[in-house]
């Protein structure tokens, strides 16, 4: 059955292949994208060929999830033209790469903004709407960084990705009386097909990151070029986008709580096992079992 979807952050990478991925399903898919007048104009005008070109419903809509008014007049505009939502996609993200200690609480703030508040702002938005059409699903795409390999040079980022991960966790459970799904999808590291690494922020404190040069050189360098080696040739970030879709297309009720894609196999997946099953292990033992299944969809009044 077709969704309505809304996917943010995507103007590239994850985003732009899932919507298009999605679109080539069958879904209406609003591809979210700040600036969409003019910085990603170029962007709108791609999914907007793209559609015609291959005859599916591919939408670009202005998405800035630094913005509670912007989140707010996105799915209003969903809810204008397609009259319902069903599926909202947390992908949009941003990654810095440096030493720690160079970082300002205000940049490592900003890595917050947009991998943390701007999934809060969306579900403030979004949610008013699946809760009152008792049936959804809230798709996260978040990152093995969370528990698997670690390398240094990131932790800003993968900080704000464990804190969108922990949220996903807990709203899957407050949302599921509800009838609403929550799947995590959980990409690892893709050194060629995005631009993660080549838009990845940078500290304005040259100074402290000469410092740590001098210690540490060519690291994030030898970091990517590790990365690459462990990745099997095949690797491609449309494996993203196709498990994307996998999800949404499967029955309410039966999607996965947490699905990994990963070429380097740091080791996630093994640890979210664990993490997944204690949680499911205590849920159960304080008597909130129902939570870990959304309940029924309620059928639509005549």
């Amino acid at each position: 059955m077709s969704k309505v979807i809304i996917i943010s952050g995507a103007s590239s990478g994850f985003g732009a292949l899932s919507a298009r991925a999605l679109a080539d399903a069958g879904h209406v898919v609003y591809a979210g994208m700040r600036g969409a007048s003019g910085r990603n104009a170029a962007q709108v005008e791609a999914a907007r060929q793209y559609s015609a070109d291959n005859s599916v419903d591919l939408r670009a809509v202005e998405l800035d999830i630094s913005s509670q008014e912007s989140c707010d007049a996105a799915i209003a505009t969903v809810l204008a033209e397609a009259d319902r939502l069903d599926v909202v996609v947390h992908n949009a993200g941003h990654m810095v790469t440096g030493p720690t200690e160079a970082f300002s609480t205000d940049e490592i703030a900003a890595v917050y903004d947009t991998n943390v508040l701007g999934t809060q702002r969306l579900n403030r938005a979004a949610l008013p709407i699946l809760r009152a059409q008792g049936e959804g699903l809230l798709l996260w795409v978040g990152s093995t960084s969370t528990r698997g390999g670690t390398p240094p040079y990131l932790a800003p980022y993968f900080a704000a990705k464990a804190a969108m991960d922990s949220l996903a966790v807990s709203y899957a459970a407050e949302v599921a009386r509800f009838g609403i799904e929550s799947t995590i999808v959980v990409p690892g590291s893709f050194t060629h097909g995005t631009n993660h690494f080549a838009n990845s922020g940078r500290p304005a404190d040259s100074a402290t990151v000469a410092a740590y040069d001098a210690h540490y050189p060519n690291l994030m360098e030898q970091v990517s070029l590790r990365l690459a080696e462990l990745a099997p040739p095949d690797a491609d970030v449309a494996d993203v986008a196709t498990a994307i879709v996998d999800v949404v297309g499967t029955t309410h009720g039966k999607r996965p709580f947490r699905v990994h894609i990963d070429p380097a196999d740091d080791g996630a997946a093994v640890v979210s096992a664990v993490a997944d099953r204690i949680r499911t292990e205590f849920l159960t033992r304080i008597g909130l079992a129902d939570v870990l299944h959304p309940s029924a969809p309620v059928p639509a009044q005549a």
